[in-house]
């Protein structure tokens, strides 16, 4: 005797093995090359678009130059860090408003800026803003 054949059918479903081990290999990878994207490139910062500032009512900024000695200056002589930082603190009690500007030599290294705005900030300014030559455009 016989027995009648059964037909096996197939199997209707999707295997997602596969697709979690590629999940976990991307993974891997995105975590390993996240802390790369954090370096910096070198770029050569000072020029830039102009764009017009949206002010309610026009005051005028307190304006602080470096120069490429890493040299502070505030309207027109040289001045110490300590003295910089004690005379914004006086122009911003009596204007809080008032707008802080960095005016940098484009030869003062990075770290130059960012010790002046750290000095700025100290001294109560709420935002520090730099000022850029505008971008020199042909026009067609």
């Amino acid at each position: 005797m016989s027995r009648p054949r059964t037909r096996k059918r197939p199997i209707s479903q999707i295997n997602v093995v596969p697709y979690i081990d590629v999940t976990l290999v991307m993974l891997v990878v995105f975590m390993m090359t996240a802390p790369l994207l954090t370096e910096g490139v070198k770029v050569d910062l000072p020029m830039a678009a102009k764009s017009d500032p949206v002010q309610t009512k026009p005051q005028e900024p307190v304006v602080v130059t470096v120069n490429r000695e890493r040299l502070y200056f505030l309207d027109q002589g040289p001045i110490s860090g300590e003295t910089l930082s004690l005379a914004v603190a006086e122009i911003l009690k009596r204007s809080p408003s008032t707008p802080v500007l960095i005016k940098g030599d484009r030869s003062v290294d990075y770290g130059a800026i960012i010790e002046l705005m750290g000095l700025l900030r100290q001294a109560g300014a709420p935002s520090v803003g730099l000022i850029t030559n505008p971008l020199e455009t042909t026009k067609r």
